[in-house]
Protein backbone atom coordinates (compact mmCIF):
# COMPACT_ATOMS: atom_id res chain seq x y z
CA UNK A 1 0.00 0.00 0.00
CA UNK A 2 1.24 3.51 -0.82
CA UNK A 3 1.86 6.12 1.87
CA UNK A 4 -1.50 7.18 3.40
CA UNK A 5 -2.73 10.59 2.33
CA UNK A 6 -4.99 10.78 5.40
CA UNK A 7 -4.35 9.54 8.92
CA UNK A 8 -7.37 9.36 11.24
CA UNK A 9 -6.77 9.42 14.99
CA UNK A 10 -9.64 8.40 17.28
CA UNK A 11 -8.93 9.12 20.95
CA UNK A 12 -10.90 6.93 23.37
CA UNK A 13 -11.15 6.50 27.12
CA UNK A 14 -13.58 3.91 28.52
CA UNK A 15 -15.92 4.03 25.54
CA UNK A 16 -16.80 0.32 25.42
CA UNK A 17 -20.54 0.97 25.19
CA UNK A 18 -20.59 3.68 22.54
CA UNK A 19 -17.52 3.37 20.37
CA UNK A 20 -19.14 0.78 18.10
CA UNK A 21 -21.72 3.28 16.82
CA UNK A 22 -19.04 5.96 16.53
CA UNK A 23 -16.72 3.80 14.43
CA UNK A 24 -19.65 2.65 12.32
CA UNK A 25 -20.32 6.30 11.45
CA UNK A 26 -16.65 6.63 10.48
CA UNK A 27 -16.57 3.56 8.21
CA UNK A 28 -19.80 4.70 6.49
CA UNK A 29 -18.04 7.84 5.29
CA UNK A 30 -17.50 8.36 1.55
CA UNK A 31 -13.90 9.37 2.31
CA UNK A 32 -12.70 5.82 1.72
CA UNK A 33 -14.27 5.52 -1.73
CA UNK A 34 -13.10 8.99 -2.76
CA UNK A 35 -9.52 8.24 -1.75
CA UNK A 36 -9.60 4.81 -3.41
CA UNK A 37 -10.82 6.41 -6.63
CA UNK A 38 -7.73 8.62 -6.57
CA UNK A 39 -5.37 5.83 -5.56
CA UNK A 40 -4.68 7.49 -2.18
CA UNK A 41 -4.87 5.18 0.85
CA UNK A 42 -5.59 6.17 4.45
CA UNK A 43 -5.12 4.76 7.93
CA UNK A 44 -7.38 4.66 10.99
CA UNK A 45 -5.73 4.60 14.39
CA UNK A 46 -7.57 4.32 17.70
CA UNK A 47 -5.61 5.50 20.71
CA UNK A 48 -7.19 4.00 23.81
CA UNK A 49 -5.68 5.62 26.88
CA UNK A 50 -5.82 4.39 30.45
CA UNK A 51 -8.96 2.34 29.78
CA UNK A 52 -10.33 0.14 32.56
CA UNK A 53 -13.02 -1.45 30.39
CA UNK A 54 -12.95 -3.46 27.14
CA UNK A 55 -12.58 -0.50 24.78
CA UNK A 56 -9.30 -1.76 23.20
CA UNK A 57 -10.76 -5.23 22.59
CA UNK A 58 -14.01 -3.86 21.17
CA UNK A 59 -12.12 -1.58 18.78
CA UNK A 60 -9.82 -4.41 17.69
CA UNK A 61 -12.85 -6.58 16.88
CA UNK A 62 -14.46 -3.78 14.83
CA UNK A 63 -11.21 -3.07 12.98
CA UNK A 64 -10.79 -6.75 12.13
CA UNK A 65 -14.32 -6.98 10.77
CA UNK A 66 -14.05 -3.77 8.73
CA UNK A 67 -10.65 -4.82 7.34
CA UNK A 68 -12.33 -7.97 6.11
CA UNK A 69 -15.78 -6.78 4.97
CA UNK A 70 -15.54 -3.08 4.04
CA UNK A 71 -15.87 -2.39 0.28
CA UNK A 72 -12.65 -0.32 0.33
CA UNK A 73 -10.76 -2.51 2.80
CA UNK A 74 -7.83 -2.85 0.40
CA UNK A 75 -7.27 0.90 0.57
CA UNK A 76 -7.00 1.47 4.32
CA UNK A 77 -5.26 0.03 7.36
CA UNK A 78 -6.41 -0.05 11.00
CA UNK A 79 -4.45 -0.17 14.25
CA UNK A 80 -5.18 0.05 17.95
CA UNK A 81 -2.61 1.71 20.21
CA UNK A 82 -3.44 0.92 23.84
CA UNK A 83 -1.68 3.54 25.94
CA UNK A 84 -1.28 2.95 29.66
CA UNK A 85 -1.22 6.69 30.46
CA UNK A 86 -4.66 8.23 30.63
CA UNK A 87 -5.29 11.59 29.01
CA UNK A 88 -6.15 13.20 25.70
CA UNK A 89 -3.05 15.42 25.74
CA UNK A 90 -0.61 12.50 25.74
CA UNK A 91 -2.71 10.58 23.20
CA UNK A 92 -2.76 13.60 20.86
CA UNK A 93 1.01 14.00 21.05
CA UNK A 94 1.61 10.30 20.48
CA UNK A 95 -0.68 10.21 17.45
CA UNK A 96 0.75 13.32 15.82
CA UNK A 97 4.43 12.76 16.58
CA UNK A 98 4.83 8.97 16.84
CA UNK A 99 2.04 6.86 15.38
CA UNK A 100 0.57 8.63 12.33
CA UNK A 101 2.19 8.05 8.94
CA UNK A 102 5.09 10.48 8.58
CA UNK A 103 4.19 11.38 5.01
CA UNK A 104 0.45 11.76 5.57
CA UNK A 105 -0.80 15.05 4.20
CA UNK A 106 -3.80 15.47 6.48
CA UNK A 107 -4.46 14.36 10.04
CA UNK A 108 -7.92 13.90 11.51
CA UNK A 109 -8.34 14.20 15.26
CA UNK A 110 -11.63 13.02 16.70
CA UNK A 111 -13.15 12.00 20.01
CA UNK A 112 -14.71 8.57 20.44
CA UNK A 113 -18.02 9.81 21.85
CA UNK A 114 -19.44 11.51 18.75
CA UNK A 115 -21.42 10.41 15.69
CA UNK A 116 -20.36 11.74 12.28
CA UNK A 117 -22.96 12.72 9.68
CA UNK A 118 -23.66 13.23 6.82
CA UNK A 119 -21.65 10.51 5.07
CA UNK A 120 -19.69 13.11 3.08
CA UNK A 121 -18.38 14.90 6.18
CA UNK A 122 -14.79 13.64 6.27
CA UNK A 123 -14.26 13.88 2.53
CA UNK A 124 -15.66 17.40 2.44
CA UNK A 125 -13.22 18.40 5.19
CA UNK A 126 -10.27 17.00 3.21
CA UNK A 127 -11.52 18.53 -0.03
CA UNK A 128 -11.89 21.91 1.67
CA UNK A 129 -8.19 21.94 2.53
CA UNK A 130 -7.28 20.68 -0.93
CA UNK A 131 -9.06 23.66 -2.47
CA UNK A 132 -8.11 26.29 0.11
CA UNK A 133 -4.34 26.56 0.32
CA UNK A 134 -4.44 29.35 2.90
CA UNK A 135 -6.35 27.24 5.43
CA UNK A 136 -4.49 25.06 7.95
CA UNK A 137 -7.52 23.43 9.56
CA UNK A 138 -10.97 22.42 8.34
CA UNK A 139 -13.85 21.93 10.73
CA UNK A 140 -17.42 20.70 10.59
CA UNK A 141 -20.58 21.77 12.42
CA UNK A 142 -20.83 20.42 15.99
CA UNK A 143 -24.47 19.58 16.80
CA UNK A 144 -25.87 18.91 20.24
CA UNK A 145 -28.07 15.81 20.41
CA UNK A 146 -30.82 17.79 22.14
CA UNK A 147 -31.37 19.80 18.94
CA UNK A 148 -33.28 16.80 17.53
CA UNK A 149 -35.72 16.63 20.44
CA UNK A 150 -39.34 17.31 19.53
CA UNK A 151 -40.16 18.75 22.94
CA UNK A 152 -37.32 20.87 24.26
CA UNK A 153 -37.07 21.96 27.87
CA UNK A 154 -36.21 25.51 28.87
CA UNK A 155 -32.71 24.33 29.73
CA UNK A 156 -32.39 22.73 26.29
CA UNK A 157 -33.27 26.03 24.64
CA UNK A 158 -30.76 27.93 26.77
CA UNK A 159 -28.07 25.38 25.88
CA UNK A 160 -28.84 25.63 22.16
CA UNK A 161 -28.84 29.42 22.40
CA UNK A 162 -25.34 29.30 23.88
CA UNK A 163 -24.22 27.15 20.95
CA UNK A 164 -25.70 29.64 18.50
CA UNK A 165 -23.67 32.45 20.06
CA UNK A 166 -20.50 30.35 20.00
CA UNK A 167 -21.06 29.52 16.36
CA UNK A 168 -21.37 33.20 15.46
CA UNK A 169 -17.68 33.79 16.22
CA UNK A 170 -15.08 33.37 13.49
CA UNK A 171 -12.44 30.63 13.31
CA UNK A 172 -14.19 28.21 15.63
CA UNK A 173 -12.31 24.98 16.27
CA UNK A 174 -14.08 22.18 18.10
CA UNK A 175 -11.66 19.62 19.49
CA UNK A 176 -14.18 16.81 18.99
CA UNK A 177 -13.44 16.64 15.25
CA UNK A 178 -11.15 18.55 12.90
CA UNK A 179 -8.74 17.99 10.02
CA UNK A 180 -5.33 19.66 10.13
CA UNK A 181 -2.45 19.83 7.68
CA UNK A 182 0.28 17.54 8.98
CA UNK A 183 3.02 20.17 8.72
CA UNK A 184 1.05 22.45 11.04
CA UNK A 185 0.17 19.68 13.48
CA UNK A 186 3.74 18.46 13.73
CA UNK A 187 4.97 21.87 14.82
CA UNK A 188 2.58 21.69 17.79
CA UNK A 189 3.30 19.93 21.06
CA UNK A 190 0.63 19.98 23.76
CA UNK A 191 2.21 20.60 27.19
CA UNK A 192 1.39 17.89 29.71
CA UNK A 193 -0.38 20.30 32.08
CA UNK A 194 -2.50 21.98 29.40
CA UNK A 195 -5.57 20.09 30.65
CA UNK A 196 -8.62 21.08 28.58
CA UNK A 197 -8.82 23.58 25.71
CA UNK A 198 -6.27 21.85 23.52
CA UNK A 199 -8.43 23.19 20.68
CA UNK A 200 -8.02 26.77 21.93
CA UNK A 201 -4.26 26.31 22.07
CA UNK A 202 -4.14 24.87 18.55
CA UNK A 203 -6.42 27.61 17.22
CA UNK A 204 -4.20 30.35 18.66
CA UNK A 205 -1.11 28.85 17.02
CA UNK A 206 -2.48 28.08 13.55
CA UNK A 207 -4.35 31.39 13.21
CA UNK A 208 -1.18 33.35 13.94
CA UNK A 209 1.23 31.01 12.10
CA UNK A 210 2.85 30.26 15.44
CA UNK A 211 2.59 33.77 16.86
CA UNK A 212 4.33 35.48 13.97
CA UNK A 213 1.47 37.90 13.22
CA UNK A 214 -2.01 38.93 14.31
CA UNK A 215 -4.91 36.48 14.15
CA UNK A 216 -5.88 35.43 10.64
CA UNK A 217 -9.24 33.67 11.10
CA UNK A 218 -9.19 32.26 7.56
CA UNK A 219 -6.59 29.72 8.67
CA UNK A 220 -9.58 27.74 10.00
CA UNK A 221 -12.37 27.09 7.50
CA UNK A 222 -15.70 25.29 7.86
CA UNK A 223 -16.44 22.54 5.34
CA UNK A 224 -19.85 22.49 3.70
CA UNK A 225 -22.22 19.58 4.36
CA UNK A 226 -20.13 18.35 7.27
CA UNK A 227 -21.32 17.78 10.84
CA UNK A 228 -21.16 15.58 13.90
CA UNK A 229 -23.41 15.09 16.90
CA UNK A 230 -22.33 14.98 20.52
CA UNK A 231 -24.14 14.47 23.79
CA UNK A 232 -24.78 17.84 25.41
CA UNK A 233 -24.49 18.42 29.12
CA UNK A 234 -28.00 18.85 30.46
CA UNK A 235 -27.76 18.35 34.23
CA UNK A 236 -26.72 21.38 36.32
CA UNK A 237 -23.85 19.40 37.88
CA UNK A 238 -22.61 18.24 34.48
CA UNK A 239 -22.71 21.75 33.01
CA UNK A 240 -20.88 23.20 36.01
CA UNK A 241 -18.13 20.56 35.88
CA UNK A 242 -17.65 21.07 32.16
CA UNK A 243 -17.48 24.85 32.56
CA UNK A 244 -14.95 24.50 35.36
CA UNK A 245 -12.83 22.34 33.05
CA UNK A 246 -13.12 24.92 30.27
CA UNK A 247 -12.17 27.76 32.64
CA UNK A 248 -9.05 25.91 33.77
CA UNK A 249 -8.10 25.18 30.17
CA UNK A 250 -8.69 28.70 28.87
CA UNK A 251 -6.68 30.14 31.75
CA UNK A 252 -3.72 27.92 30.87
CA UNK A 253 -4.03 28.80 27.17
CA UNK A 254 -3.96 32.50 28.10
CA UNK A 255 -0.82 31.97 30.20
CA UNK A 256 0.92 30.04 27.43
CA UNK A 257 -0.03 32.19 24.44
CA UNK A 258 -0.13 35.68 25.93
CA UNK A 259 2.58 35.59 28.58
CA UNK A 260 5.10 32.92 27.58
CA UNK A 261 5.20 31.69 23.98
CA UNK A 262 4.95 35.14 22.40
CA UNK A 263 8.21 36.04 24.14
CA UNK A 264 10.15 33.14 22.63
CA UNK A 265 12.61 34.05 19.87
CA UNK A 266 11.35 33.44 16.30
CA UNK A 267 13.81 30.57 15.87
CA UNK A 268 12.02 28.64 18.64
CA UNK A 269 8.49 29.53 17.50
CA UNK A 270 9.17 28.16 14.01
CA UNK A 271 10.22 24.89 15.66
CA UNK A 272 7.76 25.09 18.54
CA UNK A 273 7.12 21.38 18.99
CA UNK A 274 10.82 20.74 19.49
CA UNK A 275 11.20 23.72 21.83
CA UNK A 276 8.28 22.66 24.05
CA UNK A 277 9.31 19.00 24.06
CA UNK A 278 12.83 19.90 25.15
CA UNK A 279 11.47 22.34 27.75
CA UNK A 280 9.23 19.68 29.28
CA UNK A 281 11.95 17.05 29.30
CA UNK A 282 14.42 19.39 31.00
CA UNK A 283 11.92 20.92 33.44
CA UNK A 284 8.69 18.88 33.86
CA UNK A 285 7.10 21.42 36.23
CA UNK A 286 7.73 24.57 34.18
CA UNK A 287 4.08 25.12 33.28
CA UNK A 288 2.85 24.48 36.81
CA UNK A 289 5.14 27.26 38.03
CA UNK A 290 3.82 29.64 35.35
CA UNK A 291 0.26 28.84 36.43
CA UNK A 292 1.08 29.34 40.12
CA UNK A 293 2.65 32.72 39.37
CA UNK A 294 -0.39 33.80 37.35
CA UNK A 295 -2.77 32.82 40.15
CA UNK A 296 -0.72 34.79 42.69
CA UNK A 297 -1.00 37.88 40.48
CA UNK A 298 -4.74 37.44 39.84
CA UNK A 299 -6.69 39.53 42.35
CA UNK A 300 -10.19 38.20 41.67
CA UNK A 301 -11.33 34.84 40.37
CA UNK A 302 -13.26 36.37 37.47
CA UNK A 303 -9.99 37.82 36.14
CA UNK A 304 -8.39 34.47 35.27
CA UNK A 305 -8.16 35.54 31.62
CA UNK A 306 -9.32 38.55 29.57
CA UNK A 307 -12.99 38.62 28.61
CA UNK A 308 -14.02 35.82 30.97
CA UNK A 309 -17.30 37.52 31.86
CA UNK A 310 -17.82 39.83 28.88
CA UNK A 311 -17.24 37.66 25.79
CA UNK A 312 -20.78 36.22 25.73
CA UNK A 313 -22.33 39.69 25.55
CA UNK A 314 -19.82 40.75 22.91
CA UNK A 315 -20.88 37.80 20.77
CA UNK A 316 -24.52 38.59 21.49
CA UNK A 317 -23.98 42.08 20.09
CA UNK A 318 -22.85 40.62 16.74
CA UNK A 319 -26.23 38.92 16.15
CA UNK A 320 -29.22 40.52 14.48
CA UNK A 321 -31.96 41.93 16.69
CA UNK A 322 -34.20 38.85 16.67
CA UNK A 323 -31.34 36.47 17.46
CA UNK A 324 -30.13 38.80 20.20
CA UNK A 325 -33.53 38.61 21.86
CA UNK A 326 -33.68 34.83 21.48
CA UNK A 327 -30.13 34.30 22.78
CA UNK A 328 -30.21 36.82 25.65
CA UNK A 329 -31.34 34.23 28.24
CA UNK A 330 -28.43 32.01 27.21
CA UNK A 331 -25.98 34.93 27.53
CA UNK A 332 -27.32 35.81 30.99
CA UNK A 333 -27.24 32.18 32.14
CA UNK A 334 -23.71 31.85 30.76
CA UNK A 335 -22.62 34.96 32.64
CA UNK A 336 -23.91 33.60 35.96
CA UNK A 337 -22.43 30.19 35.25
CA UNK A 338 -19.08 31.79 34.45
CA UNK A 339 -19.03 33.51 37.83
CA UNK A 340 -19.49 30.23 39.68
CA UNK A 341 -17.30 28.03 37.47
CA UNK A 342 -14.44 30.55 37.40
CA UNK A 343 -14.45 30.55 41.20
CA UNK A 344 -14.19 26.76 41.22
CA UNK A 345 -11.44 26.86 38.59
CA UNK A 346 -9.56 29.52 40.54
CA UNK A 347 -9.74 27.42 43.71
CA UNK A 348 -8.42 24.33 41.89
CA UNK A 349 -5.59 26.21 40.21
CA UNK A 350 -4.65 27.83 43.52
CA UNK A 351 -4.16 24.33 44.91
CA UNK A 352 -1.97 23.44 41.93
CA UNK A 353 -4.52 21.07 40.38
CA UNK A 354 -4.61 21.10 36.55
CA UNK A 355 -5.54 17.50 35.72
CA UNK A 356 -9.34 17.93 35.82
CA UNK A 357 -11.23 15.74 33.34
CA UNK A 358 -14.78 15.06 34.58
CA UNK A 359 -16.60 12.16 32.99
CA UNK A 360 -18.94 13.33 30.24
CA UNK A 361 -22.63 12.57 30.51
CA UNK A 362 -23.74 9.43 28.70
CA UNK A 363 -26.91 7.58 27.79
CA UNK A 364 -28.74 9.42 25.00
CA UNK A 365 -26.55 8.86 21.94
CA UNK A 366 -27.85 5.34 21.32
CA UNK A 367 -31.39 6.72 21.17
CA UNK A 368 -30.23 9.47 18.81
CA UNK A 369 -28.54 6.94 16.51
CA UNK A 370 -31.69 4.82 16.35
CA UNK A 371 -33.77 7.87 15.40
CA UNK A 372 -31.26 8.90 12.75
CA UNK A 373 -31.13 5.39 11.30
CA UNK A 374 -34.93 5.34 11.10
CA UNK A 375 -35.03 8.71 9.32
CA UNK A 376 -32.38 7.58 6.81
CA UNK A 377 -34.27 4.37 6.00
Amino acid sequence: MNTPMVSIGVIAWNEEAGIGAMLESVFQQTLFAELARRGRPCEILCLTNGCTDRTPEVVAEIFARQSRDHPEAANFSCRVHDLTERGKINAWNRFVHSFSARDAKYLFLMDADILIHPRETLWNMVDTLEKNREASVSVDLPCKDIASKNRKTLWDRVSLGASQMTGSASAQLCGQLYCIRSEAARNIYLPRDLCACDDGFIKALVCTDFLTHQVWPWRIVAAAEAAHTFEAYVSPAGVLKNQKRQMIGQTIVHILIDTYLNKLPPSQRTKLARALTEKEQADPDWLKRLIAGHIRRTRFWWQLYPGLLSHRFKRLATLNRFKRIACFPAALAGFLLALVSSYLAYASLKKGATDYWPRAERGRMKEFELKRAASDA
